[in-house]
Protein backbone atom coordinates (compact mmCIF):
# COMPACT_ATOMS: atom_id res chain seq x y z
CA UNK A 1 0.00 0.00 0.00
CA UNK A 2 1.64 3.19 -0.96
CA UNK A 3 2.03 6.21 1.89
CA UNK A 4 1.12 9.48 1.56
CA UNK A 5 4.51 10.49 1.25
CA UNK A 6 4.79 7.79 -1.87
CA UNK A 7 1.61 9.09 -3.60
CA UNK A 8 2.85 13.03 -3.45
CA UNK A 9 6.55 12.58 -4.73
CA UNK A 10 5.01 10.50 -7.72
CA UNK A 11 5.31 13.43 -10.35
CA UNK A 12 2.11 15.47 -10.66
CA UNK A 13 0.16 15.72 -13.92
CA UNK A 14 0.15 19.15 -14.53
CA UNK A 15 -1.61 20.10 -11.12
CA UNK A 16 -2.80 23.93 -10.47
CA UNK A 17 -0.34 26.16 -8.98
CA UNK A 18 -3.29 26.89 -5.99
CA UNK A 19 -3.28 24.05 -3.70
CA UNK A 20 -7.36 24.97 -2.86
CA UNK A 21 -7.39 24.31 -6.78
CA UNK A 22 -5.42 21.57 -6.72
CA UNK A 23 -7.74 20.01 -3.91
CA UNK A 24 -10.82 20.56 -5.46
CA UNK A 25 -9.25 18.74 -8.68
CA UNK A 26 -9.34 15.65 -6.81
CA UNK A 27 -12.76 16.26 -5.27
CA UNK A 28 -14.36 18.66 -7.03
CA UNK A 29 -17.30 16.62 -7.83
CA UNK A 30 -20.15 15.88 -5.59
CA UNK A 31 -20.60 12.37 -5.69
CA UNK A 32 -16.56 11.82 -5.10
CA UNK A 33 -16.89 14.03 -1.62
CA UNK A 34 -20.18 11.50 -1.15
CA UNK A 35 -17.75 8.70 -1.83
CA UNK A 36 -15.43 9.97 0.65
CA UNK A 37 -17.82 11.05 3.32
CA UNK A 38 -19.32 7.07 2.91
CA UNK A 39 -15.82 5.23 2.47
CA UNK A 40 -14.25 7.11 5.84
CA UNK A 41 -16.13 4.71 8.05
CA UNK A 42 -14.57 1.60 6.42
CA UNK A 43 -14.54 -0.62 3.29
CA UNK A 44 -17.22 -0.89 1.16
CA UNK A 45 -18.75 -3.19 -1.81
CA UNK A 46 -20.09 -1.39 -4.78
CA UNK A 47 -23.30 -2.26 -4.48
CA UNK A 48 -23.07 -0.77 -0.79
CA UNK A 49 -21.96 2.62 -1.98
CA UNK A 50 -24.67 2.78 -4.94
CA UNK A 51 -27.02 2.71 -1.64
CA UNK A 52 -25.82 4.37 0.37
CA UNK A 53 -25.10 7.66 -1.54
CA UNK A 54 -28.77 7.35 -3.54
CA UNK A 55 -29.16 8.83 -7.09
CA UNK A 56 -26.30 8.08 -8.70
CA UNK A 57 -25.97 6.05 -11.64
CA UNK A 58 -24.11 2.83 -12.01
CA UNK A 59 -21.96 4.47 -15.04
CA UNK A 60 -21.02 7.82 -13.13
CA UNK A 61 -19.89 5.90 -9.56
CA UNK A 62 -17.61 3.74 -11.55
CA UNK A 63 -16.23 6.40 -13.43
CA UNK A 64 -15.80 8.43 -10.30
CA UNK A 65 -14.75 5.62 -8.57
CA UNK A 66 -11.62 4.98 -11.70
CA UNK A 67 -10.59 8.56 -11.29
CA UNK A 68 -10.65 8.23 -7.55
CA UNK A 69 -8.52 5.22 -7.72
CA UNK A 70 -5.71 6.64 -10.51
CA UNK A 71 -5.67 9.94 -8.31
CA UNK A 72 -4.54 7.25 -5.35
CA UNK A 73 -7.53 8.34 -3.28
CA UNK A 74 -9.45 4.72 -3.47
CA UNK A 75 -8.23 1.30 -3.43
CA UNK A 76 -10.06 -1.09 -5.80
CA UNK A 77 -9.89 -4.74 -4.55
CA UNK A 78 -11.37 -7.66 -6.79
CA UNK A 79 -12.25 -11.25 -5.38
CA UNK A 80 -12.00 -13.67 -7.73
CA UNK A 81 -15.68 -14.52 -7.66
CA UNK A 82 -18.96 -15.27 -9.13
CA UNK A 83 -20.74 -13.26 -9.18
CA UNK A 84 -17.57 -10.85 -8.58
CA UNK A 85 -16.84 -9.18 -5.56
CA UNK A 86 -15.38 -5.46 -5.64
CA UNK A 87 -14.43 -3.58 -2.67
CA UNK A 88 -13.37 0.07 -2.14
CA UNK A 89 -11.09 1.32 0.87
CA UNK A 90 -9.28 4.28 1.25
CA UNK A 91 -5.78 5.16 1.10
CA UNK A 92 -4.03 6.87 3.36
CA UNK A 93 -4.00 9.49 1.17
CA UNK A 94 -7.80 9.64 1.12
CA UNK A 95 -7.77 9.36 4.97
CA UNK A 96 -5.91 12.48 5.14
CA UNK A 97 -8.88 14.85 3.73
CA UNK A 98 -11.23 14.04 6.24
CA UNK A 99 -10.50 17.51 7.74
CA UNK A 100 -11.65 19.11 4.94
CA UNK A 101 -15.18 16.56 5.15
CA UNK A 102 -15.67 17.41 9.05
CA UNK A 103 -15.30 21.21 8.06
CA UNK A 104 -17.45 20.55 5.47
CA UNK A 105 -19.67 18.61 7.86
CA UNK A 106 -19.59 21.53 10.34
CA UNK A 107 -19.95 24.68 8.34
CA UNK A 108 -22.91 22.53 6.40
CA UNK A 109 -24.58 22.10 10.04
CA UNK A 110 -24.09 25.64 10.79
CA UNK A 111 -25.62 27.00 7.80
CA UNK A 112 -29.07 24.35 8.23
CA UNK A 113 -29.19 25.69 12.09
CA UNK A 114 -29.18 29.60 10.77
CA UNK A 115 -31.98 28.80 7.91
CA UNK A 116 -34.52 26.72 8.68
Amino acid sequence: METTEDILRTPAKELPACPVETTLTLISDKWKVLILRDLLPGTKRFGELKKSIGHVTQKVLTAQLRQMEDSGLVIRTVYPEVPPHVEYTLTELGYSLKPILDAMWNWGEEYQTKNK
